[in-house]
C-alpha cells in the first residue's frame, strides 16, 4: 500500500520533516511499500482543512500541520501550540490509542520531533540525517546566531530555506525530498536546476530588505509593515530584526491570489523580552502558531478587515513607551 505524506508547504521544517518521515516509515514501518505520494499543505482562509488532499487509496500521514480528526489519517506529528482546530480535534487525539500520533509543543521543529520519536519509541537511526534534523531545528527554533545569519544567507541550508518557501510548484519541491534522502544540503542546493531558481529568489529577498526599510513603521516595541500594493507574498521574517534590532515584535500584511494574511512573530535577540503568546493572539483571530510566532490567514478579499485586524494586534502587542 502506498502512503500519502502531506506536509506543511513552503516550509523548511515541513519539508525535512516529509524527508525523515518517509525514510523512518520505509526502513521500519513497512519496507514493501508501493510508493509515496506527497502533498503540501498551507493554512487556509478561516482555519479550513483541506480534507481533498487525503486519500482513499493511501495510508496518509501528516506532518508539521494541524491535527485532522479523519479516520483515513493514520499517522501524525506536530509541534504546534496551535495544532487543534476544535475542541472535539483535541478529544479525538486525546482517544487515540494508535501510538501513531504525536505532539509536541516543546519540541522547536517537528523534524526533530519526529527523528527523536523514530528513535525512542521504534528504534530508527540514520545518521545521514543528523545535518538535515540539525538545521530544520534551527531554522524553525530561530536558533540564529543573529538576525544577519538568516536574511544575509550565506549557509547553504538558508539558501535552501529560500528556495522552498518562494517555489510554487509542488512537483520541484518533491524532487528536493526525494534529493534530500542521500544527498547532503550543499549538494541540493548547488543542483543547477535549485540554482537556476535560487539566483532571482535572491535577488528578489534583498529588493525586499529595502522595500521593507522604506515601508516600516517603528512604535514602542513593534514594527509593522503593509505590503498589500507592493506584490509582495512571501518575505524572510528576519528582516524586520535585522533593520530594526531594538524592535520585540514585528507585524506584516501581504496578499496572494488566494488569502490575505498577518504575520506576527518577535525578536529572538529583542533587548525587552517578549510578554504575550503570539499563537493565542492569533487564533482569536482564526489563525495560530507557536507563541514566538504565528500568523492569520483571510480571504483574499479581506484586505481592509486584515487590516483592521493587524492593527488591533499592534496596539495588544506595543509596550507602554519607546
Amino acid at each position: 500500500m502506498k502512503i500519502r505524506i502531506l506536509y506543511h508547504g513552503n516550509c523548511f521544517d515541513g519539508v525535512a520533516s516529509a524527508v525523515v518521515f518517509t525514510k523512518f516509515y520505509k526502513t521500519v514501518i513497512n519496507p514493501s511499500s508501493d510508493g509515496v505520494e506527497y502533498r503540501p499543505m498551507v493554512h487556509r482562509p478561516n482555519n479550513a482543512f483541506d480534507y481533498e488532499a487525503l486519500s482513499d487509496e493511501a495510508e496518509n500521514a501528516i506532518v508539521d500541520f494541524k491535527y485532522c480528526a479523519d479516520e483515513r489519517v493514520k499517522w501524525w506529528f506536530d509541534h504546534h501550540e496551535s495544532a487543534f482546530l476544535s475542541n472535539a480535534d483535541r478529544e479525538h487525539f486525546l482517544r487515540d490509542t494508535s501510538g501513531q500520533k504525536f505532539l509536541d509543543t516543546e519540541s522547536k521543529s517537528c523534524c526533530e520531533l519526529i527523528a527523536r520519536i523514530a528513535r525512542e519509541k521504534f528504534g530508527f537511526v540514520d545518521e545521514f540525517l543528523e545535518e538535515l534534523v540539525k538545521w530544520a531545528h534551527i531554522i524553525d527554533g530561530a536558533l540564529y546566531e543573529s538576525a544577519a545569519q538568516c536574511v544575509e544567507l550565506k549557509e547553504p541550508a538558508l539558501k535552501l530555506m529560500q528556495v522552498i518557501e518562494f517555489e510554487r510548484d509542488p512537483d520541484f519541491i518533491e524532487k528536493i525530498i526525494q534529493n534530500l534522502m542521500n544527498k547532503r544540503i550543499e549538494e541540493v542546493v548547488a543542483d543547477e536546476e535549485v540554482q537556476k531558481r535560487l539566483k532571482p529568489i535572491l535577488s528578489e529577498h534583498f529588493k525586499t530588505i529595502e522595500l521593507i526599510k522604506n515601508k516600516a513603521i517603528y512604535s514602542r516595541g513593534v514594527v509593522s509593515f503593509d505590503l498589500v500594493d507592493e506584490g509582495v507574498e512571501v518575505y524572510n521574517k528576519f528582516i524586520p530584526y535585522y533593520l530594526y534590532p531594538q524592535t520585540t515584535y514585528n507585524v506584516g500584511i501581504t496578499r496572494s491570489a488566494s488569502r490575505t494574511k498577518i504575520s506576527v512573530g518577535s525578536n529572538p535577540w529583542a533587548p525587552r523580552p517578549r510578554r504575550h503568546n503570539i499563537a493565542q493572539i492569533c487564533e482569536r483571530y482564526g489563525g495560530g502558531g507557536h507563541a514566538v510566532v504565528g500568523a492569520v490567514s483571510l480571504p483574499a478579499e479581506d484586505v481592509e478587515l486584515g487590516r483592521k485586524y493587524m492593527q488591533e494586534i499592534i496596539k495588544e502587542l506595543q509596550f507602554d513607551t519607546d
